[in-house]
């Protein structure tokens, strides 16, 4: 039996709340795929337009406030007592916050975005032009970097510190606002706050799991020579919900600990057998070069807003990001506040923005670059397939283009399984956690509850199957569920600094 499972009930008011957002979500999608997937990018459309730059003004505001914080006075400041130490090692803490944050979605970007940015480059450059190929090996570094780390350190912080110094028992989104819940976590606002993070982890969750299911389906037809249909698709999801569901059961430690170990020294071997196998004096170039490129215009690419132009690029590529990152920062938040016990707030701070960036940048980097190198040869049209919609299939070409291209694929498709099974698992874990009545520092949800989870986030992913254009409509419903947690964002970081000034006063000595 896992140890320290908590014996509290059943909160059963958030419990139906998130079953049955689910199930309204899911219905219009069962029933009626073409009107749902009309008015939900209709609604995409009016939001990024009119709302669009409140996301850039967010993402520039949690960073700053990041820094302060993990730069000033309170960046020694311990989540636990003073003398706690980490409950995890350094490299498990960072894989498993690298497996609950990115996932499989990574991999399905990291090979396939600078395709996008090559024939709808930013900033109005030429087409396929030289500076354009070099934007677009850039621009997936930038998304996927220290601004997207940034949206997730914000909300861990906010509920980390209340609930390990001020021993508030709840690991729930709400317990990051407890300045603004006079009446407690299970006042009305506090559930307003938590019924929004389950709204935002049903349409983050189907955004991730509606990206790599095709991916993932594509692969395994090629290696098991099966038609790529529906039905594959399905066997995907399910196969993904069984793995996550048995690491659920077996808990953090002999679960998902496990897995996100096993994962990252595979991931590892992939990106280096890559590497080493494919034009690695290119990757390396390109690389090095995409990174001083960033570096060296973060903060245009930071605030562009494509004022004159109106190209379309930032609403269509920064923008969704934010929102995505926004709608999944409060699941990420509470695990990697739960498993945060004993670090201080500048350790949690450089930890997720510096090694969660750089093991996302090692990815577009090296299996980005090769991918660019296969199309600037005309070795594979991968920017053809994509503009046809079928980047799966071109992400399996990728791969298959490699010496021991089906062990490679392989191996791929190995490590996206396990990404998508850890980031699932997470996400119940978070639901179990906000289900439960009260939850104590070093206390476990349920198994049952999280096992439960586990299996209702396939829905919506197994739902948006049957939209025709999902991924237009997959990347719509982010920005659309994200709009509200600005507002929660505003609050959690006001709240905490709030809470860090009462507990931690200037005095003459400071």
């Amino acid at each position: 039996m896992e140890a320290n499972v908590s014996p509290q009930s059943l909160d059963k008011w958030t419990f139906s709340a998130t079953v049955l957002c689910i199930v309204g979500v899911a219905a219009p999608l069962l029933l009626a795929p073409s009107t749902s997937a009309q008015v939900v990018e209709t609604i995409y459309d009016y939001l990024t337009i009119h709302f669009g730059l409140v996301y850039l003004w967010y993402g520039i505001a949690a960073l700053i406030f990041l820094l302060y914080l993990a730069l000033g006075r309170f960046g020694k400041v311990r989540l636990g007592a003073p003398s706690s130490r980490p409950e995890y090692s350094t490299l498990s803490w960072i894989s498993m916050i690298f497996c609950s944050g990115v996932g499989a979605g990574m991999l399905y970007w990291a090979a396939i975005e600078w395709g996008y940015y090559l024939d709808a480059p930013p900033f109005g450059l030429e087409p396929r032009s030289s500076e354009a190929t070099e934007w677009a090996a850039t621009y997936g570094l930038f998304h996927w970097g220290i601004s997207a780390w940034a949206f997730y350190c914000l909300p861990a912080l906010a509920i980390a510190y209340p609930y390990y110094r001020r021993n508030v028992p709840f690991l729930r989104l709400s317990t990051g606002c407890m300045k603004y819940l006079p009446n407690g976590i299970e006042s009305k606002r506090g559930r307003l706050i938590d019924f929004l993070y389950m709204l935002n982890l049903i349409g983050g969750s189907g955004t991730s799991l509606g990206l790599s299911t095709p991916m993932m389906a594509a692969s395994f037809a090629e290696l098991s020579g099966l038609p790529h249909d529906f039905w594959l698709e399905v066997f995907c999801v399910v196969f993904c919900i069984a793995i996550f569901g048995t690491s659920a059961w077996l808990g953090l430690d002999r679960g998902f600990k496990k897995l996100a170990d096993f994962n990252t020294w595979l991931a590892f071997t992939l990106l280096f057998f890559v590497l080493a196998v494919g034009p690695t004096l290119f990757i390396l170039k390109v690389g090095t070069n995409s990174i001083g490129l960033m570096l060296q215009n973060f903060l245009h690419m930071l605030t562009w807003t494509d004022p004159i132009n109106n190209s379309g690029f930032v609403e269509n590529w920064t923008i969704f990001y934010w929102a995505w990152w926004v709608a999944y920062g409060p699941f990420v938040g509470i695990f990697v506040a739960r498993i945060s016990h004993g670090r201080t707030i500048k350790q949690v701070v450089f930890g997720m923005l510096c090694f969660g960036s750089l093991g996302a940048w090692l990815f577009f980097i090296i299996f980005g670059n090769y991918a660019l190198h296969l199309e600037l040869n005309n070795i594979v049209s991968l920017s053809t397939l994509i503009a046809a919609g079928q980047e799966a299939r071109a992400i399996t070409e990728v791969f298959l283009s490699l010496p021991f291209g089906d062990l490679a694929l392989g191996a791929f498709l190995v490590v996206a399984v396990i990404f998508l099974s850890t980031t699932y698992d997470s996400a119940s874990y978070t639901l179990a956690s906000v289900s439960t009545k009260h939850l104590k520092v070093g206390y476990h949800p349920a198994r049952y509850l999280r096992v439960f989870w586990a299996i209702a986030l396939g829905v919506i992913p197994i739902s948006l199957m049957f939209v025709e254009g999902s991924l237009k409509v997959i990347l719509s419903a982010t920005i659309i569920v994200s709009l509200p947690l600005l507002v929660v964002g505003y609050l959690m970081g006001s709240s905490l600094l709030s809470q860090l000034k009462e507990d931690y006063p200037l005095n003459d000595d400071d």
